[in-house]
């Protein structure tokens, strides 16, 4: 299929490969559909998720194990319950980046990551408990990881 989006014009995709929030994400719960693109020089860590109904909505999504090899988010049994799991280590987890000048002062979403089940496509945003991650650290309080952890 065909999908006009905010920053490469129009691209192809597989439905199969859409994600399926059901509550939308925080601040656009109407936006239930994205699918994951990568930016061409993120190597891999660097992620562009595009609604698949309205092309100028997209978010700068960043693998946060690459940033902190000791993120461990765990996840409230409901919410694993929605997602089709029994265990957090059984998702892949993308956090948000909003982006400024210079890049350096761009800050990531640690608290409130997508969370995605791989083999049906469900996903969500969470809120993680308690105190361990912040929603707006800086890019630049993270070192450069060479290899990121993928999903």
């Amino acid at each position: 299929m065909k999908l006009l989006t905010k920053y490469f014009g129009e691209v192809d995709y597989s439905i199969d490969s859409t994600l399926h929030f059901a509550s939308g994400i925080f601040g656009f719960d109407e936006e239930k559909e994205f699918v994951l693109l990568p930016f061409e020089q993120g190597d891999g860590m660097l992620l562009c998720m595009q609604s698949t109904a309205t092309p100028a909505l997209a978010f700068v999504l960043m693998n946060p194990f690459a940033l902190d090899p000791s993120y461990a988010p765990v996840l409230q049994p409901q919410e694993l319950e929605d997602l089709g799991v029994k265990d957090s280590k059984d998702l892949c987890y993308y956090v948000l980046c909003t982006a400024k000048k210079p890049v350096s002062e761009s800050t990531i979403n640690m608290k409130c990551p997508i969370v995605i089940n791989d083999e049906t496509y469900r996903a969500a945003q969470v809120i993680l408990e308690g105190d361990a991650y912040e929603m707006r650290k800086r890019l630049s309080d993270f070192e450069r990881k060479a290899d990121g952890a993928s999903c």
